[in-house]
This record gives C-alpha cells, structure tokens and sequence, in this order.
C-alpha cells in the first residue's frame, strides 16, 4: 500500500483528489494538509511514499517546501499539483527535487498517472506540458536558468537582503569573488539593483514577497 500526503489549501480539491485516489486499491492518502507547517508535520510523523504538493499555499510558495520536504525523507517522492503551468515553476519545481508536476487543467485520473510513474522512478509531466514543449522545443529559458548553481545561491541571498559580505560569510567564500559572482548574475539577468534581484525573484516565487 502507497501512503500519501496531500497538500492543498482548498477542501474541496483535497477531498476530489482524495476519492481519486483511494479508488486505487493500492494508494492511501494518509494526511491532508492545508499549509507548509502542517505538510512538514504529516510527512514527520506519517514518513509516506508521496507526497502530492500545490504551489500556492497560504503560508508562502510551495518551492521551498518541495526543498524542505525533500531534506526531511529523501527517498519520498513529490508530484507538484499546480494552476501555474509555466516557466520558471515547472524547471524550478523539479531542481528543487519533484519528480512529478501535473496541472490542475488537466484530466483529474493523470493524477493517479503520475503517482504511478514517479514511483517507479521515473519523471512525469502532464499532458499539456508534454505538449507545450513538444511544440515549442526552441522556447527561450527563462534567464534564472542561465546561472550556474553558485550565482543561483548568489542571486536568491542578494534578492533576500543581505549584503555582499553577509552573502559571502554565509557562502563561506571571499567578498570579492562575491562581487564577481554578483556581476555575472546581474549581466545574466539584465538587473540594475539589487531592487531588481528581488523583483525578479518575488515574481518567480523564489523567496516570499
């Protein structure tokens, strides 16, 4: 038997995705979570083998909670359920450890889908995704993506508000590779502040506005 968590902060899509799934005899939502703070108790003290995540939630963006999710059991695997069905939430969902994203426009049973694939290890993508991407195999990435990993750690402490030598003292690293990497995230992402780092990233639901 599968055991799942289900986070989404609207009853009625929890309860609709619920009968879905315990129409399977072998899945079985053990919690149901309106908020962060609540998935991070149910994944705690349930340890599932999924957990079945919305974006938006009340108590902030669900990226860093997929990072967090993702830290407390490892071997848990994390489908995204979502409105947003664009760039950057699907890359970003899955760099942050999902192994699945499934919009909420598509049919309810592609749900039960991708629960079944990510299981077996492997990545899932809804059908309009899928699609999406078939067709337009050329799209432009959002320019987030161009950062290495240490920009990227750069990017989202300078967005936060801290200053080049907190970021550096945090990084471990020196103040002026600090300023290198800041001049190569801002070339990059075409910013002109660290004002304009933060917009970027709020907009990204990177860090909480």
């Amino acid at each position: 038997m599968l055991r799942i968590v289900l986070v989404d902060d609207h009853a009625i899509v929890r309860e609709g995705f619920k009968r879905l799934i315990e129409l399977e005899p072998d899945l079985d939502v053990v919690a149901e979570c309106r908020n962060a703070d609540e998935a991070v108790e149910a994944v705690t003290q349930h340890r599932p083998d999924l957990v079945a995540v919305d974006l938006s939630l009340p108590d902030g963006s669900g990226l860093p909670l997929i990072e967090h999710l993702a830290s407390i059991s490892p071997d848990m695997r994390i489908v995204v359920l979502s409105m947003h069905d664009g760039e950057p939430y699907v890359s970003e969902a899955l760099r942050r450890g999902a192994s699945g994203y499934v919009t909420k426009g598509v049919a309810p049973e592609e749900l039960v889908e991708a629960l079944r694939s990510v299981m077996t290890g492997q990545q899932y993508l809804s059908s309009d995704l899928r699609q999406r991407r078939s067709e337009r195999p050329s799209i432009e990435l959002d320019p987030v993506n161009r950062l290495t990993a240490r920009e990227r750690e750069v990017f989202l402490l300078l967005a936060a508000g801290r200053a080049p030598k907190q970021v550096a003292a945090e990084l471990g690293i020196g103040q002026k590779t600090i300023y290198i990497h800041r001049a190569a995230v801002m070339n990059k992402l075409g910013a002109g502040s660290e004002l304009d780092l933060y917009r970027m990233a709020s907009e990204r639901g990177l860090i909480r506005s």
